[in-house]
């Protein structure tokens, strides 16, 4: 908390100190105490009763060890004692009453003439009342009587009309206790106007309820919070004091729960009662304690907290006389908690821990909530019902407030820590891509060069093997790649000229060979009303066709796989294509249809082992195509085939649009040793790398120098001698990037090719930062490395290789 607010601060703690303090002094507003009964009658005949309720107070008669009925009326009294009042506190005769026992108390009321229509307010008694007004039966609550075995206790709080109203009442007040360590009444009996007291009554209620159902839902949101997101145990313990106290709302105070289940076992409520109190107050301390632990004192804790379990546990096992006479200590150890846990709070408050200010606040709230409680526990004081549910919602409004801090701080720690992750397997799959894709060159160049020196015929089968291998594998890394690339977002497409029917030719072509092994046919169609060029990215709906028509040469033992292109729709500067690949392969049944689109699966566990694959294909198309506005779509059959197909609208090329393409018939061939007489620096650290390159360079008739490292290349560089510099990027003592640097800060113009194993993105940016004319990713095509090495031989330097890739 910054110093600056400090003022702020204390001017918001003592504002809400004051406002639930002020309430003492006024909290009796609201009833008349000034009629007081005398020798067994109270005279109200000057009281207002349309406008007030007036407490029958006062000196009540007493008949102890009888329970008198209209029936009997010339009993006289035992005494005339002060009502209400436990028995523990009566004194007759110099003799204390014991709390167990019975008694009947008579009150004569005298009431003014014509009055309105009045109503009782008649609370619970320790632990059984029964009640007669006019020798009538009016109200009972459990079965007072002189026998235990007769006598069944109950708690419940009635407001009742009056319905042979007179001038004069004669109350009969029965009460019996055999079950509690408290015998006796011990709040006030009201009289007053009906409707008043019944709108108060059904305001009271509404009170309990609506915070019973604000304190379980927050419970059970934050019990959610907790198993469905971050198990965070604040959010636990929590969760489990607002439920658990919850039940005390309605089980206890006004007995809102046993007016709406009256049969409800007594046992069991009033257990219920009591574990709820020193539960919930256990699950507080907890809460505190991992909220702030470093502010937590473990003695302090641990002193409150096993004294609470203690209580708890005698509550379970020993009956309501026993352990009703825990209250009172549970509240001296509640009262020194909930102290310490302002000193914890206020402590987090100072070392500016998460939510401590609003922690504090509520503090504050439940102290004075607690203390206006034990004053109407104790008789003091009657606060409204109105500021003790305002207190309970400002308590648990504060408290969410500090939870809710506290998750937003969590879960923007995960959202780094998920950046950081993400970042790390970034730069995890660019090493192994580096270290994985330089061996890859090794193989793949020195299986060319050996089919390019004619073997034996069962030794060019082998070779083929290996070949086929080998691009398999870099396959694999370059799909595992990209996946990487597109759940990072670092993709994007460009919209270049394409001639979606070559491309189409092109790779059905490519894959004959492996289909005439296997037996089956591959088809193209194509729509012959689509004659259009198109604006897209031809490498990656190259990518999209590899993979459909790859993945359904795979799962197709006999039949056919084709691919097809229909024209959808047309407009002048738009084409919609439906692209569809068809086979009569393995098929996919209708409840694993949609787990095949996820990344690393596929079908069924056996088909990985039938048929291999990582199971990325998919999902590398459905993410190209949703990137491009488009999605991946199936219908299969078990063991008839399958069908995935896509349709997606493309910009068609204008004549004016087209570019110029330089045509590469007119390159000469490998063969005829085109560099014979150029001069060129390779600058690799790897020696198989090394004897790759420069055997293909020596075959197109280049003459080779070598250095091992960039300050080697530095040093070898002659200017006048060398065309063109091919450049590996990561070496020792001195990489490409530092050297390719030093070279154009020296003058130096020659191309520079980079020759790395890098990813792209590794470099994206550099290129033209640094001086580097071209990239070339290993493993690289010998084909493709000869048309660049030509393109810049006879150019010198050009940063444009589009035209001759």
């Amino acid at each position: 908390m910054p110093l600056k607010n400090k003022p702020s601060l204390l001017k918001l703690l003592l504002f809400v100190f004051s406002f639930f303090t002020v309430v003492i002094t006024f909290a009796k507003e609201g009833d008349v105490t000034i009629p007081v009964a005398k020798k067994g009658v109270i005279d109200l005949r000057q009281a207002d009763l349309l406008n007030e309720k007036i407490s029958l107070s006062g000196e009540w008669a007493i008949y102890w060890k009888k329970l008198i009925t209209p029936q009997v009326k010339t009993i006289v009294p035992t005494a005339f004692v002060p009502f209400p009042a436990l028995w523990k506190n009566t004194i007759i005769n110099g003799s204390t009453l014991t709390p167990i026992g019975y008694a009947s108390y008579t009150l004569t009321i005298l009431l003014p003439k014509h009055t309105n229509k009045l109503a009782l307010e008649i609370p619970d008694t320790y632990t059984s009342y029964r009640i007669f007004v006019n020798d009538e039966m009016f109200a009972n609550s459990g079965n007072p009587d002189s026998l235990k075995e007769n006598g069944r206790p109950k708690w419940i709080q009635k407001t009742i009309e009056i319905a042979n109203q007179s001038d004069t009442l004669y109350v009969i007040l029965q009460v019996a206790n055999f079950w509690h360590s408290k015998g006796g009444p011990y709040k006030n009996i009201v009289i007053g106007d009906k409707d008043k007291l019944f709108s108060e009554k059904e305001k009271s209620d509404a009170y309990d309820f609506v915070l019973t159902g604000c304190l379980f839902m927050g419970g059970l949101f934050f019990l959610g919070l907790y198993l469905f997101g971050s198990h965070d145990k604040p959010i636990l313990y929590f969760a489990l004091f607002c439920i658990t106290y919850s039940y005390r709302v309605i089980g206890s105070g006004g007995y809102v729960l046993h007016s709406i289940y009256p049969k409800l076992s007594f046992t069991l409520t009033t257990h219920l009662e009591y574990i709820s109190l020193f539960f919930s107050f256990i699950f507080f301390s907890l809460y505190t304690k991992y909220l702030y632990p470093k502010e937590n004192n473990q003695y302090a804790f641990l002193t409150g907290f096993w004294s609470c379990v203690i209580i708890c546990a005698i509550v379970v096992i020993f009956p309501l006389k026993v352990f009703s006479q825990l209250l009172n200590p549970f509240l001296v150890i509640m009262f020194g908690m909930i102290v310490y846990f302002a000193f914890i709070y206020i402590r987090a408050l100072l070392n500016k821990r998460v939510g401590s200010l609003y922690s504090v606040i509520s503090t504050i709230v439940l102290l004075n909530v607690f203390s206006l409680i034990n004053l109407q526990y104790f008789g003091i004081t009657e606060p409204p019902k109105g500021m003790l549910f305002t207190g309970y919602i400002l308590f648990f409004f504060f408290q969410s407030l500090t939870l809710s801090f506290r998750f937003a701080i969590t879960l923007k720690r995960a959202k780094v820590e998920a950046e950081q992750g993400l970042k790390a397997k970034n730069e995890f799959l660019s090493t192994m891509s580096h270290e994985i894709r330089t061996p890859l060159n090794s193989i793949l160049g020195m299986t060319n060069l050996v089919l390019m020196d004619n073997p034996r015929p069962e030794q060019k089968e082998q070779l083929n093997v290996l070949l086929f291998s080998a691009n398999n594998l870099l396959s694999i890394v370059n799909d595992i790649l990209d996946y990487n690339k597109f759940e990072a977002g670092k993709v994007k497409f460009e919209s270049i000229e394409t001639d979606l029917y070559s491309i189409s030719k092109n790779i059905v072509s490519g894959f004959q060979s492996i289909t005439n092994e296997k037996g089956i046919d591959i088809n193209l169609h194509i729509d012959p009303s689509f004659q259009d060029k198109i604006l897209s990215d031809p490498t990656r709906i190259s990518q999209v066709l590899n993979n459909l028509l790859s993945n359904a040469i795979k799962f197709t033992r006999k039949g056919h796989v084709t691919l097809k292109i229909e024209l959808i729709d047309q407009t002048l500067a738009t084409v919609t294509l439906k692209i569809s690949v068809e086979d009569t392969g393995i098929g996919i049944a209708q409840e694993k249809q949609k787990m095949i689109f996820e990344q690393f699966t596929q079908a069924d566990t056996s088909t990985s082992r039938n048929f291999g694959g990582t199971g990325l294909g998919l999902a590398i198309c459905k993410k190209i195509l949703e990137l491009q506005g488009s999605s991946l779509h199936l219908t299969s059959e078990q063991g008839k085939g399958s069908v995935f197909y896509f349709t997606q609208s493309f910009p068609k090329i204008v004549s004016s649009e087209k570019k110029i393409i330089i045509a590469l018939d007119s390159l000469p061939t490998e063969e005829s040793k085109p560099l014979t007489g150029i001069s060129i620096l390779l600058v690799e650290d790897n020696e198989v790398n090394v004897l790759v390159a420069k055997t293909f360079l020596e075959r197109w008739g280049a003459i080779v120098d070598v250095a091992i490292n960039g300050q080697e290349a530095l040093n070898k560089l002659d200017n006048n001698k060398h065309r063109i510099i091919l450049m590996d990027l990561h070496m020792p003592v001195m990489d490409g990037y530092e050297a390719t640097r030093r070279l154009r800060a020296s003058g130096i113009q020659l191309p520079i090719i980079a020759l790395t194993a890098s990813l792209p993105g590794d470099f994206k940016g550099k290129i033209q930062d640094l001086g580097l004319n071209y990239v070339i990713v290993k493993p690289f095509v010998p084909a493709y490395l000869f048309k660049v090495i030509l393109h810049f031989t006879d150019l010198h330097h050009s940063t444009d290789l589009k035209e001759v890739s």
